[in-house]
């Protein structure tokens, strides 16, 4: 006698309570799709009002499209990110502040709503995941040629993101719509590993010569914006990604030649950077500040930020102040130093420990243990997304790189293709197909 299948989650059990056809449905898709799709392509252009309504229109969807769906597995990222969820929802009630935390924790519950989203649509047609890619890669496209063409026109305000106590000051910094540079690579960042695997994954000449193009642009506009933590991070997102690409590609040789191909290439990697440190005079002067220590006024008054936020941390080290910059901004004025006001921690290690104890960032920790291993699958894996993992999972390695020492990653435009890259990796689960 065949076992009844087992009931769904409780957390679950809500879904797939309404009746609808299976046209309606497919409507859903195509609604979803369709909303992914602007705001993937409008993150840096919409305004706050107008990607809050994006945002909250996904959210709201999900929840109309999971009602008449059956309940699936949750997976090893969502069930971290839920844990996550109720990690923040606890800091926000021993907050001491906690009608600021409150508003830390919807804009979350919103950025939840578009990850639930991206992940129901990438689970029922994951044939959409190029479409979305494409509609970000024209955002993408046209912010790196407007923060281009700022370097044929006037440079004083281009100037003022160079501070002037700096080692680097003069540098003419590009930011394009986002009118940061350090947004705008970081919006880049995660970005350029995507656009390789598109380019490595789409059939067509005028398809890959518009993911080359992504590419290149993407990648210019990053290095015109002299963020070094964009910098650091684009190297990690691209080398990461040859490396992965690699290893799957000589998945079958020997193992003697499986060991030796990574090393030589780490090898030359590392002499191409030491040659590009020395040899490159505007590399040269950004590394120099980066070495520069508490010489860099930028070094400075990041530093002094840092050791505020560890105050903080010692203070509230299990449930932090509750999510949120709006907590952030009521509580740090009590730690800073005199002239060094701070709207974040700019670090995303010490934000988490501050929103939301050592307890968030172990969970975080595990999340990104379970991105890593829904990953890594990718290496033998023949399913359709395989590449998309791999491509993902080094957007997150360059995100991880760039956040170590600043918070951009908090910012909807950058978050959100964070939560995109893992709702793609969520679908390593579903699929066991590996080369024989």
């Amino acid at each position: 006698m065949a076992e009844a299948p087992a009931p769904p989650p409780l957390l679950l059990r809500w879904q797939g309570l309404l009746p609808a056809t299976d046209q309606q449905r497919q409507r859903l898709t195509w609604w979803a799709s369709i909303l992914l799709m602007v705001l993937l392509a409008g993150l840096p252009f919409l305004t706050r009002t107008g990607l809050g309504l994006v945002v909250l229109a996904c959210g709201a969807l999900w929840i109309l499209w999971s009602s008449v769906s059956q309940p699936k597995r949750i997976g090893a990222i969502s069930a971290l990110v839920l844990v996550f969820l109720g990690i923040a929802v606890l800091a926000t009630g021993f907050s001491p502040v906690p009608t600021a935390a409150a508003k830390g924790l919807i804009k979350l519950l919103s950025y939840l709503g578009v990850y639930a989203l991206m992940r129901q649509l990438l689970a029922d047609r994951p044939e959409w995941w190029d479409r979305l890619v494409a509609a970000m890669l024209g955002g993408e496209v046209l912010s790196s040629v407007m923060a281009l063409r700022q370097l044929y026109g006037p440079t004083e305000e281009l100037a003022l993101w160079a501070d002037p106590n700096s080692v680097s000051a003069g540098t003419i910094r590009i930011y394009g719509p986002l009118g940061n540079p350090n947004l705008l690579a970081g919006y880049l960042v995660p970005i350029l590993p995507l656009a390789f695997v598109a380019l490595i994954r789409w059939r067509g000449w005028g398809a890959r010569c518009y993911a080359a193009v992504a590419l290149v642009l993407g990648a210019t506009a990053t290095m015109f914006s002299y963020s070094r933590g964009g910098w650091l991070g684009m190297l990690a997102a691209l080398g990461v990604l040859v490396l992965l690409l690699v290893l799957r590609a000589i998945r079958s040789w020997p193992k003697l030649w499986r060991r030796l191909v990574p090393i030589a290439l780490l090898v030359l990697a590392g002499v191409a950077l030491a040659i590009a440190v020395t040899q490159v005079d505007p590399i040269r002067t950004r590394v120099a500040s980066l070495l520069a220590g508490r010489g860099d006024s930028s070094n400075n008054f990041r530093i002094n930020v840092w050791l505020a936020a560890v105050e903080m941390i010692q203070d509230r080290p299990w449930l932090g102040i509750g999510p949120g910059n709006a907590a952030f901004n009521a509580i740090y004025p009590l730690y800073q130093q005199p002239k060094f006001n701070a709207l974040s921690a700019y670090s995303v290690p010490l934000e988490l420990l501050v929103e939301t104890g050592i307890p968030g960032l172990i969970a975080v920790l595990g999340l990104a243990g379970a991105s890593v291993r829904n990953g890594l699958r990718a290496l033998r894996s023949t399913a359709d997304l395989a590449l998309p993992w791999l491509g993902c999972l080094a957007a997150i390695a360059g995100l991880v790189i760039q956040g170590a020492t600043d918070t951009i990653f908090f910012r909807p435009e950058v978050q959100i293709i964070g939560w995109f890259c893992l709702a793609t990796l969520s679908q390593a689960h579903q699929t066991t197909q590996t080369d024989p």
